[in-house]
């Protein structure tokens, strides 16, 4: 059941098929953007995206450790639990369950393609680029000034995600570790709202 004091999105709600569109659209402009990137930045390099069973391991016990991170933090961080709400109200809500597998892997993909994929390696696989990465990953989450708490915790992800990366040295832990978070959350905070 959804908490009365969280603060309903103020604006026009979007219907199934606009968020749908809006993911697929926003998904299409990273991947773009990651491929332009590598294509005018010559020095850039892919970081190695490599199958292995291991990598699915990690990626998803990663997936699940920022999981119960989210829940803890929703838990005891009104001002978070608040901020995730109105974000999650805004692109959840309208999608049918069969729909947040769509919410789970268009992220999941195109924003690791993007932040660790292509960002990472190219601002330094340093803490400089592993903070920088992460704080655009962060702004990226941006839905308005009332939403700051969700763009902090985002930014926090980022830097989890970075790390596994920088750890894991392959783009599929990240890429796992993100599409189990997105998967869990989505389905947990749809059944419990709807």
């Amino acid at each position: 059941m959804s908490d009365p004091s969280s603060p309903k999105p103020n604006v026009e709600p979007l219907s199934r098929v606009q968020v749908l569109i809006a993911m697929g659209v926003t998904a299409v402009v990273l991947l773009l953007f990651a491929r332009l990137w590598l294509f005018f930045d010559t020095s850039a390099v892919l970081l190695p995206l490599q199958w292995s069973g291991l990598a699915l391991l990690v990626g998803i016990g990663t997936g699940l450790g920022i999981t119960a991170a989210s829940a803890l933090m929703y838990r005891i961080w009104e001002a978070y639990r608040k901020s995730a709400d109105y974000y999650l109200e805004l692109v959840i809500r309208p999608l049918a369950l069969p729909d947040l597998i769509w919410l789970g892997l268009l992220p999941g993909m195109s924003e690791e393609l993007l932040f660790r994929g292509v960002m990472l390696p190219a601002l330094g696989l340093t803490w400089f680029g592993l903070i920088l990465s992460s704080l655009c990953f962060g702004i990226l989450h941006f839905s308005g000034s009332q939403q700051w708490p969700y763009v902090v915790w985002a930014t926090v992800i980022g830097v989890v995600l970075g790390l596994s990366a920088l750890l894991s040295g392959n783009l599929l832990v990240p890429i796992v570790a993100h599409i189990t978070t997105n998967l869990i959350s989505s389905c947990v905070w749809k059944l419990r709202n709807e």
